[in-house]
């Protein structure tokens, strides 16, 4: 595929890291540190994964119940009603 068939949302992806902190997460305008972790720990947002030490989210991954991008795109659905429906 040449470069310029390539769509905004995959030349996105390339330029995006693949985690983001909870800092970055505020700074990119999401929401607020403090309101992240509420919803994550209310289960309505992707939950982090375990780096070491770090608690990072991955950004795309396909799946809204994991990536903060996909987790966007699909309007920001709480999780904890996405999880019932996949089971």
């Amino acid at each position: 595929m040449p470069p310029e068939a390539q769509s905004l949302d995959e030349s996105n992806r390339l330029a995006d890291p693949l985690f983001y902190d909870i800092g970055q997460l505020s700074r990119r305008g999401l929401e607020s540190s403090r309101h992240s972790r509420r919803l994550t720990d209310a289960r309505r947002m992707p939950a982090p994964v375990r780096l070491g030490a770090l608690r990072p989210w991955p950004a795309w991954t396909g799946d809204p119940l994991t990536g903060i991008h996909d987790w966007i795109a699909a309007g920001c659905l709480d999780c904890r009603s996405l999880r019932r429906a996949v089971r």
